[in-house]
């Protein structure tokens, strides 16, 4: 997880495809969702302004 915040702060985007980063809907629109590993995910939000770590956790903790 260490590496994929440290690729997010410093701007290096795209992510690699591994991390399967993409928006999300919903309640999280306005979000996105990069996978640290198969089931578990840092929840983000990036503006041109501020990077905002808001969680981290499995699908079903986070979304179930």
């Amino acid at each position: 997880m260490k590496y994929l915040m440290t690729l997010l702060i410093n701007n290096a985007l795209p992510l690699p495809a591994v991390y399967k980063d993409h928006p999300l809907q919903g309640s999280w629109k306005g979000y996105r969702d990069a996978h640290v590993e198969p089931d578990w995910i840092l929840i983000y939000k990036l503006t041109d302004k501020l990077l905002r770590f808001e969680r981290t956790g499995t699908h079903a903790a986070l979304f179930g």
